[in-house]
């Protein structure tokens, strides 16, 4: 059992499939969530949350299915949506101690895990204020507050840095890896910033039209030793990167000449040399360094849509 479970999950909405049999385990600590603008991100997190229903197959939150158990579900999760949702005129202590209540929790046990929230994202001292005052960084801590105030399992996190300046953002940041180090609540973050996730989560799931591209360990590929190689060209062709594919390499080309690839470790550069020079196709430049989340994600972007990476890990 993983944190989340997806099995052959399909969502409709309107006359549209906007998630198309999605099947993997998410078991990481800290789980990015990414994909171009209209991947399915926030449908499969309002499916998880309830609000879709799913029209074939299912998704299970620490076990609990989201057709049958969307109460026990919501008692686990804490959410952070994009938007700001805030009735302005409340002081921040009055909010997030609201929105616990709203959870489950008792008035006087809300009000003791308001404080503890606002102190723990650094809002201890402004919770008197109207949240209508607030920053722009101090309205994002505060959702970030009342999504952990009544003690969730898992958190989920929309845009936890959209609009943030580089202060704002790092505060945030910080605040992300605190609770991803503590242990006790798992995160699903959700970002179209790959350095966001790079920088808090050790999985993620890739969605590309509904389907799922990739869904890596990004732990293991950081502690990978894949031979990973970025070359700049000029008149390279598809048949290029043929060859080099014949030769037990992962390839993809993008434009301006650049290709990056994987060589097997039976494989040295002069042969890509040898290649292009057959081909009359110059090496300009080579570069060789480990796997990034980057590159993950613009495979997953190349690769054809539901024939992806790894569905599990």
């Amino acid at each position: 059992m993983g944190v989340i479970d997806l099995d052959g999950l399909e969502v409709r909405l309107g006359n549209r499939i906007v998630l198309n049999g999605l099947t993997g385990t998410l078991q990481g600590q800290a789980i990015g969530l990414l994909g171009p603008n209209g991947a399915g991100k926030s449908t499969l997190i309002n499916t998880l949350l309830g609000f879709h229903q799913p029209l074939r197959g299912t998704a299970r939150v620490f076990d609990f299915d989201v057709r049958r158990d969307r109460a026990q579900i919501r008692q686990q999760i804490g959410y952070m949506p994009e938007n700001d949702s805030f009735i302005g005129n409340m002081s921040g202590v009055r909010f997030v101690r609201y929105m616990a209540e709203l959870a489950g929790l008792p008035r006087g046990e809300a009000l003791e895990r308001a404080h503890e929230a606002l102190f723990y994202v650094g809002l201890g001292e402004v919770r008197y204020r109207k949240v209508s005052t607030y920053s722009l960084g101090m309205k994002q801590l505060i959702k970030l507050a009342q999504a952990l105030a009544h003690g969730p399992k898992l958190l989920i996190l929309d845009e936890p840095t959209n609009g943030l300046d580089p202060v704002a953002r790092q505060r945030m940041i910080q605040v992300i890896k605190e609770i991803r180090k503590e242990g006790s609540i798992r995160l699903l973050i959700s970002s179209h910033l790959l350095r966001d996730i790079d920088e808090t989560c050790d999985e993620v799931l890739i969605l590309k039209d509904g389907r799922i591209a990739a869904l890596r360990n990004i732990e293991e590929e950081r502690n990978s030793h894949r031979n990973f190689i970025e070359i700049e060209t000029v008149g390279a062709t598809e048949q290029f990167s043929a060859r080099i594919r014949e030769l037990g390499c992962e390839c993809a080309s993008f434009p301006g000449g650049r290709i990056k690839l994987v060589m097997p470790d039976h494989i040295e550069a002069r042969d890509l040399y040898v290649i292009a020079s057959d081909q009359g196709v110059q090496i300009r430049r080579m570069n060789q360094r480990r796997d990034s989340l980057e590159d993950i994600f613009l495979r997953a972007m190349d690769n054809e849509v539901g024939r992806p990476e790894h569905v599990s890990v």
